[in-house]
């Protein structure tokens, strides 16, 4: 069997730059030769040295009417390689895509360009469904001015191909940033109750989106830490949480503003229940994540003491 990577997407959508990219990655090297079959030229380029360094042959089929059983088989036999890579052309029928048999597809990637995908999807909503729909990873890229829109462009996707995974792209690198679809608990309560699995994603979350959560109150477990850097009335009810390996524990948490703290000890476990408010903070060097705590209550230490970030 053949492996076979699709990467496929309209013109200027990213996928010269993507397989560009791919193919100069230590994940990505064989030992043998790899068939790049290109159903569209595009304004980026191929690099010869990685095309030799990765013992890349390239062949072009200018007409859909090439990308055929036969066409395909015929170059294979002239390449002998180990896996095919294909950059399919966006207008072309997806639908009907035929293959030799005996080739298997890998993995199907689509490439979009966030600044043209309204047009897109709005005047050829079945062709970008027919090109999502066996991907496993859907790329946006240019999205720096599309931010606000993100979010519904992920629940367009999502729509067609639930168990694709999206991704966004700026100039900057990518966006990481949580949907308020994605998150475990419902925004619309007044209240939200973190446990073990919530505390990290709510942490990250109101970094971002402060918004989300003013006025809700929060019911959460946390450990005290006090410090006299802290302004008189502060304290900071948060968790240990390891962001990726034992050796990087850190504790996390936002500043309280609890008229009783005098009655608080470092370390000591608490369940809390906070309001978030936007105010300037000192160790913020500006506005940020204040907490105003609405009950501080002693309690129980968590079987867990340290938790994940989500």
């Amino acid at each position: 069997m053949k492996p076979v990577y699709m990467i496929n997407g309209f013109l200027d959508s990213g996928k010269s730059t993507f397989i560009n990219y791919t193919l100069q990655q230590d994940y990505f090297q064989i030992k043998g030769t790899t068939l790049l079959i290109l159903c569209e030229e595009g304004e980026v380029e191929y690099d010869e040295d990685v095309l030799k360094n990765s013992r890349t042959v390239v062949e072009i089929l200018e007409d859909e009417s090439d990308f055929k059983t036969s066409k395909l088989i015929e170059l294979e036999k002239k390449h002998s390689p180990e896996r095919i890579l294909i950059e399919y052309n966006g207008m072309w029928n997806m639908k009907g895509l035929k293959m030799p048999f005996h080739w298997t597809l890998e993995q199907q990637i689509t490439c979009i360009n966030a600044e043209t995908f309204p047009m897109y999807y709005n005047n050829m909503k079945a062709m970008v469904a027919e090109m999502i729909r066996k991907s496993e990873l859907v790329i946006f890229n240019r999205c720096d001015n599309c931010i606000d829109s993100l979010g519904s462009y992920r629940r367009n996707i999502k729509a067609v191909n639930a168990k694709t995974e999206v991704v966004f792209e700026t100039a900057e690198g990518e966006v990481d940033t949580i949907f308020e679809e994605d998150l475990p608990y419902d925004l619309k309560s007044d209240t939200i109750e973190l446990d073990d699995n919530t505390f990290g994603i709510w942490y990250m979350d109101m970094m971002d989106h402060l918004e989300r959560y003013e006025g809700k109150k929060i019911v959460y477990k946390a450990m005290v830490l006090k410090s006299d850097k802290f302004p008189k009335g502060y304290f900071v009810p948060g968790r240990m949480v390891m962001t990726c390996c034992a050796e990087d524990i850190a504790f996390l948490g936002y500043v309280c503003q609890y008229d009783g703290i005098d009655a608080l000890k470092n370390q000591q476990w608490v369940k809390v229940t906070v309001i978030p408010k936007k105010e300037f903070f000192a160790d913020y060097k500006g506005e940020g994540p204040v907490l105003h705590a609405v009950s501080v209550v002693q309690t129980s230490k968590p079987k867990n003491e340290v938790i994940g970030i989500g």
